[in-house]
């Protein structure tokens, strides 16, 4: 009877893996994607209540709520946090911890629990803390402090933060491994030199004896304590380990999700940012990682599928004798590690990527990567869902991909296995995705942090997508051909792109609100609206199918002051490319139709933040933007300055001493820290107030609008801050120097801003202008489109043209002062090569013809050996007009052709082979590289 039992179970178990591999996937028009709330200040995690409440976390400190039924957000607390790190310098810069994570207890309809991850706004620690909500109250003598990770706060970067209940009631916690990567070229950052312990992750990720770089795993007790559950990497009492670890070696893990049926343990990874394989070790790779039980992954000694990276002795910049770590036997004999020095073997990641297209998962494809995880779908969590998603989805695991902002479906086999994946939505984008998950109603919700870092973001929003399996809903789109600007303002609305799955018609209807200014309604599908009072107006259009089925989206028209404008120009100069060591001339340029222009003086440069950095190849996009928005506050403080100076305050402040009221230098050091204090201090400033300092009441300021007030508020808690980024002149020249120890394949990234003033009854706007100037020499691997190609992976991976007509294409490149292109390529008999023509095409692969190369011959293998050199010890001489690290591949054989060209603008530029006697599978030819020249720069 067992036997019979176990056949039967073995018969279903593979019928119901034969129907997920036959099952259709279902239409995406099935779905919809409903926006629920926008312009968020950061937001972190989100926890969904039964009763369709929304809880989320800013990074701020913000607890906030979405109430389904008064469809608004609402601020419930604040919780205060510390949101910066002081470098060695003594500057005060962005980081990422604040508030960082929130999970509602299992039995919150009983108990009212919810735990929150934050960065002690004193000590530098990372606290989980328990609280109760009451309704819509969070009890502060509610609090119990259930757990504490000290930190380091003197470099960034990573938190962890996510949080997760498996069915016993077990919690896990994600925490980042708090270690610098600033000066390990995106590859391990194992520094073990004195005074270094911040950029050694032995100390912390592969520290067994840390909690950072780790996911932990403990059981919550009722009185505010926790427990340890059975089955954690070490057990209790296991010498130098915390018994909390339940995996380790963690770079930066996202959002925990388990799999209901298995147990099993899923998230996302972010992983370092090399973009090239090295002698130090493996390019970056972002993962999402499954753990059937405890583990050990592998940071900072391994990454992906447990790629090795060697034993870099850090004072000598070279491999120390033992070469690259094993990781069936990986060792910790940092001196900043206090754990074991033997290691459990290390597992491989369930998902690996790296900047460029994998070979392994290419779906995924290229560019940015922050790898966020997501949730395991089963139907029977959601019993009493409205709409479930279809069985289809049943057993997979629903993937988000921060940067690439893709849902990806992954299949696992029956032992849990990677089997497949899928674009979830192919044609929806979820960019910058920071949580998802599924709600106790069985829909799907998406938290987007929006496009800029450390601040709040128009497309900062939540979100939810809907299964309908009848009747679908029509695909709102929605536009208008202005943001905003001065009264009188004409907007011309679009409903442009809406549609109906099933061929309904459509009515449509317009609403257009503001609290003073009433709601006007409008019944075509393409209204001229005309405002002639200030305000914020919401403009709603709400489209209904023949069935009565609507959806609607909505956006923010800001009426009464118009957006400023800033242009960055470059005067002398390209505006694709920089070439080292060259002037490059530039002017910003600002207006605002009420605050005037810096051509007029009305604009004070120091009012405009201007940057200027150099970012080696496959930077951190994160460290670019604490340097911008430290520029940003620089000028903002700028504008408070001369307000001050302008105002009545010096009749009761100065600078340095206690005068009717207290210093502004005391005001700072007050309140230094205190993320969410400013718009505390500047409703202050506006309606006066007294208490603080003493008896002398503050005098109000009703005429100041709350921008002006938040910039004094600004400039006075700068004062006593060592400037944190160099702002340049908004006109000058600027030589594109290299900074010492960097590799000329990165970019230098130019950026101006300007936040005008706002008005009494509208919020200050901010416009910018970025200009990326990258290195003149391309690599064809990173192309943005491509035709006929094909890498082979050998000792040094090779990239080949395959078949006449084949091209590779670089989207937007300026010409200007660009007379010459060099291409390095090789066509040998031993890959079977044909050679062919390149012909430099514009905007598409038959556009006009810039220039092309002459034939590129077959040559044999045997020409291309290096040849002696008088004994081999005397270096070359160099070769005229060919790059220094394309010299060695030219005597090898690698020919560079040269081709001129006259064209200049801004163009799509394709490279076009062309040998009409290949055959359709033979490879043309390989390409190393193409370097655009410049003689105006040489």
């Amino acid at each position: 009877m067992m036997q019979y039992k176990k056949f039967t179970s073995l018969f279903v178990t593979g019928l119901f893996f034969a129907f997920q591999g036959l099952a259709q996937i279902p239409e995406e028009n099935r779905f919809t994607k409903v926006v629920l709330a926008e312009k968020l200040d950061e937001p972190m995690e989100m926890a969904l209540l039964k009763d369709g409440r929304v809880l989320l976390v800013e990074r701020k400190g913000a607890l906030k709520q979405y109430n389904p039924a008064t469809k608004e957000i609402k601020t419930l607390a604040t919780i205060p946090v510390n949101t910066k790190y002081t470098n060695r310098e003594g500057v005060k810069r962005e980081a990422e911890e604040g508030l960082m994570g929130l999970v509602q207890d299992p039995d919150f309809e009983k108990n009212h629990w919810i735990y929150m991850y934050y960065a002690d706004p004193a000590v530098p620690k990372h606290i989980l803390a328990r609280w109760e909500l009451k309704g819509e109250e969070l009890v502060e003598a509610s609090k119990k402090i259930l757990l504490e990770v000290p930190t380091q706060r003197q470099e960034c970067c990573h938190t962890g933060g996510g949080m997760v209940f498996d069915k016993s009631g077990n919690l896990y916690l994600t925490v980042g491994n708090n270690t610098s990567n600033s000066n390990s070229d995106g590859y391990a950052p194992i520094d073990e030199r004195p005074n270094q312990e911040n950029w050694d992750d032995q100390r912390g990720a592969s520290n067994t004896n840390d909690l950072r770089g780790k996911i932990l795993r403990i059981k919550p007790e009722a009185n505010g304590t926790y427990s340890i559950p059975k089955g954690n990497l070490f057990p209790v009492g296991t010498p130098k380990t915390r018994p909390e670890i339940y995996t380790m070696g963690h770079r930066n893990p996202w959002r925990p999700s388990i799999d209901t049926k298995t147990g099993y343990l899923y998230w996302g990874e972010v992983g370092p940012d090399a973009s090239k394989d090295s002698e130090r070790g493996p390019r970056g790779y972002d993962e999402f990682n499954q753990a059937k039980g405890p583990g050990y992954y592998g940071w900072p000694y391994f990454i992906g599928d447990n790629k090795a990276y060697a034993d870099w002795d850090f004072t000598t910049n070279k491999i120390k004798a033992d070469s690259k770590f094993d990781p069936a036997k990986p060792i910790n004999d940092s001196p900043n590690n206090t754990g074991l020095r033997e290691l459990p073997p290390a597992q491989k990641a369930f998902i690996w990527y790296p900047y460029a297209i994998s070979e392994e998962f290419p779906l995924v494809g290229s560019s940015g990567r922050s790898a966020t995880g997501g949730p395991v779908y089963h139907r029977s969590d959601f019993p009493l869902a409205k709409r479930p998603f279809p069985n289809y989805y049943e057993g997979k695991w629903l993937i988000v991909e921060f940067m690439r902002g893709w849902i990806m479906s992954v299949t696992m086999d029956e032992n849990g296995n990677y089997k497949s994946m899928e674009r979830f939505m192919p044609n929806t984008d979820f960019g910058s995705a920071i949580d998802i998950d599924f709600a106790p109603d069985g829909d799907l919700y998406v938290l987007e942090y929006g496009t800029a870092w450390f601040r709040g973001n128009d497309n900062a929003r939540l979100v939810k997508v809907e299964y309908n399996a009848g009747n679908r809903k029509p695909e709102v789109q929605i536009a208008a051909d202005k943001s905003g600007g001065a009264i009188p303002l004409k907007v011309n609305f679009s409903s442009a792109g809406t549609t109906d799955a099933d061929g309904d018609a459509l009515t449509y209807q317009w609403t257009v609100s503001n609290k003073t200014a009433g709601t006007r309604t409008f019944k075509t599908a393409n209204p001229a609206v005309s405002f002639d009072k200030p305000g914020i107006y919401k403009a709603t259009l709400t489209v209904t199918d023949a069935k009565g089925a609507k959806n609607s989206k909505s956006l923010d028209i800001k009426v009464g002051n118009e957006p400023p404008t800033v242009v960055f120009d470059i005067l002398k100069g390209n505006r694709t490319f920089y070439f080292p060591n060259k002037p490059l001339e530039y002017e910003v340029k600002v207006t605002d139709k009420e605050d005037g222009s810096l051509s007029n003086g009305k604009i004070k440069p120091e009012q405009v933040a201007v940057n200027i950095d150099y970012m080696p190849i496959g930077y951190d996009k994160i460290e670019v933007s604490q340097n911008h928005r430290g520029a940003d506050a620089a000028a903002f403080a700028s504008t408070g300055q001369r307000l001050i100076e302008a105002s009545d305050c010096k009749a009761c402040h100065v600078i340095d001493k206690k005068s009717v009221g207290p210093s502004y230098t005391d005001i700072a050091n007050k309140y230094r820290g205190n993320a969410g204090i400013k718009e505390q201090l500047a409703k202050k400033v506006i309606s006066g107030g007294m208490g603080v300092w003493g008896d002398h009441a503050m005098s109000a300021h009703p005429q100041l609008s709350v921008t002006d007030a938040t910039s004094m508020v600004e400039y006075i808690l700068s004062i006593g801050e060592k400037k944190a980024v160099q702002s340049y002149p908004a006109k000058g020249s600027y030589t594109t120097a290299i900074p010492a120890g960097q590799k000329e394949n990165g970019s230098f990234v130019l950026r101006a801003s300007y936040k005008d003033r706002g008005t009494k009854l509208m919020p200050a706007l901010q416009s910018e202008e970025t200009i990326v100037l990258r290195n003149s020499f391309l690599d064809p691997e990173l192309a943005d489109k491509a035709k006929g190609t094909q890498k082979v992976m050998t000792p040094s991976k090779s990239f080949f043209i395959v078949g006449t007509d084949s091209y590779i294409a670089y989207n937007k490149i300026d010409l200007t002062n660009i007379d010459q292109i060099d291409f390095y390529v090789q066509a040998t008999t031993r890959v079977g090569a044909a050679g062919g023509v390149i012909e430099i095409r514009l905007d598409s692969p038959t556009g006009p013809l810039a220039g092309k190369t002459e034939m590129i011959e077959v040559k044999e293998p045997a020409a291309f050996r290096p040849q002696a050199n008088n004994g081999a010890q005397q270096a070359p001489p160099p070769i005229p007009g060919v790059r220094q690290d394309m010299q060695m591949a030219v005597r090898r054989g690698t020919v560079m052709a040269p081709v001129k060209i006259s064209s200049g603008g801004v163009h799509d530029v394709y490279f076009v082979f062309k040998n009409q006697k290949t055959l359709p599978t033979q490879i043309m030819m390989q390409v190393l590289g193409i370097d655009f020249k410049s003689g105006a720069n040489e």
